[in-house]
């Protein structure tokens, strides 16, 4: 479980990775600038211009260590990994699950009201921190009807109807996001969620930590022996890692949109290192990009308490315990799936 914890992100442009005994050497220009121990390395995220020799990727596929091929600016490209883990009889039974209706409207309502509950406590921690800094009445609001929306979670009678309810809480949650911003709001205003491409900086930071999200999520229900393409929330959808986005939804608010507004608010970045690209897509340049993926890195590291396993346990973990215990729940080892609660 400890290599979940470690992830190697490699974003120089024109850097080579290769095998060296049994350790990962980067080189730039024939030049070694990096070497680490392949046990240490959970898995490897290459941004761009970056080569693997084929021993390399060979020796990473024996151990489990997933390479995943990124554009310069966070666009999914590729993944290299080893043969198919688990049990098949585990995968048999998650797909015949993933086409039964009311098991997919039972997880997808675990994993929406967790999704939910975590953006309320977003909102209300920036209402006890920062009252005097925000627009306290409106993110009140905001998460009131949040509240309301998640006690209409139970009574949705299929996939379609919780998928309905999710999408209200996120315009409500989307409309309040900017008032989370408490400084450098000349350089950082969120008017509304937009990707594929971002067209501002805080779109920007918000799209590239959920791939980072989904890279280490998916990994993770890998490593559990579960088809990461097969979701119960998410439809099926060619190249698409469904079930990998569905788990996803339950750290986006508690990981990844409180580094996002963490970074901003603690000027570890700024307006100078984002820039506009000619299709008016806004990317990170080297040094901002390398700074989120260090934060994120240490994000990882710190400690929480789980809710349902009792333990503290660092955050890096915590798609590993999310992936077995959906796993449980497929085998019948537990009644239904127990999503994670930020507290």
């Amino acid at each position: 479980m400890r290599k979940l914890l470690n992830t190697l992100y490699v974003s120089t442009q024109g850097a080579y990775l290769r095998k060296e005994g049994e350790t990962v050497v980067v080189e730039r220009e024939r030049e070694k600038v990096l070497q680490l121990p392949m046990h240490a390395i959970g898995g490897i995220v290459c941004f761009g211009d970056v080569l693997c020799s084929p021993f390399l990727l060979g020796a990473c596929a024996e151990r489990d260590i997933a390479i995943s091929f990124l554009g310069e600016h966070g666009k999914f490209l590729a993944a290299v990994r080893g043969p198919v883990s688990g049990n098949v009889l585990l995968r048999r039974e998650q797909y015949r699950m993933a086409d039964d209706d009311g098991v997919c409207k039972d997880v997808a309502s675990s994993i929406i009201s967790a999704k939910l509950a975590n953006s309320r406590v977003v909102m209300n921690r920036a209402v006890r921190d920062h009252s005097e800094k925000i627009d306290a009445v409106a993110v009140k609001e905001a998460s009131r009807t949040i509240d309301r929306l998640i006690d209409e979670i139970p009574k949705a009678k299929n996939p379609d109807a919780v998928r309905g309810i999710e999408g209200m809480a996120a315009a409500e949650y989307f409309a309040a996001f900017d008032h989370l911003i408490i400084d450098q709001k000349d350089d950082f205003t969120f008017g509304t969620r937009n990707r594929r491409p971002p067209l501002d900086p805080v779109n920007a930071l918000l799209s590239f930590i959920y791939t980072l999200l989904a890279h280490d999520l998916r990994s993770a229900i890998e490593t559990v022996g579960l088809d990461p393409a097969v979701g119960f929330l998410h439809r099926d959808r060619p190249g698409r890692p469904g079930l990998a986005l569905d788990l996803m939804e339950e750290f986006r608010p508690a990981i990844a949109d409180r580094l996002v507004l963490s970074l901003i608010n603690r000027r570890q970045v700024d307006g100078r290192g984002f820039k506009r690209s000619a299709n008016g897509a806004v990317v990170m340049d080297d040094v901002t990009r390398k700074t989120v993926l260090v934060e994120y890195q240490n994000r990882k590291q710190d400690e929480v308490e789980h809710p349902y396993i009792g333990e503290r346990i660092p955050v890096g973990l915590l798609f590993f315990v999310q992936a077995n215990l959906l796993a449980r729940y497929i085998r019948g080892d537990i009644d239904g799936y127990p999503p994670f609660f930020w507290r």
